[in-house]
């Protein structure tokens, strides 16, 4: 068993499942996403997607893709949170809560696409 496969893969699937958690719920009721979640889900996917710069096929490509379009959506939801509760001061009204979650769902598809790529490449492995 290769290591480097497997915390490979560990924080692909870590990243998919924490976005999951964050995304699922009552797109306008901010109690069930946690920002707690949020944090985690963008350390999670920054760590994945440092995992992938070493890659220099094509499908390491893809996956690179992936995992920085994940990271572009989780910080746009984070930076939207912070200036709601922060600096316009109008707290996560529905609306506000509703971006947010769309842009993690955006981040879950990436996360899922990256997810889909890593089953497939393993498929296509042979000994």
């Amino acid at each position: 068993m290769n290591l480097e496969k497997v915390v490979f893969g560990f924080f692909i699937v870590l990243a998919a499942t924490l976005n999951f958690g964050f995304f699922v719920g009552d797109i306008e009721r901010p109690e069930l996403h946690h920002i707690y979640e949020l944090f985690a889900a963008i350390i999670v996917n920054l760590i994945a997607t440092v995992l992938k710069f070493g890659d220099r096929t094509q499908i390491g490509a893809i996956h690179l893709a992936t995992s920085l379009v994940a990271d572009l959506q989780l910080i746009a939801a984070a930076i939207t949170w912070a200036v709601a509760v922060h600096i316009t001061m109008a707290g996560m009204t529905p609306e506000i809560t509703a971006s947010v979650v769309s842009l993690s769902g955006g981040a879950l598809f990436a996360n899922v696409v990256s997810v889909a790529l890593l089953i497939a490449e393993t498929v296509m492995m042979r000994r």
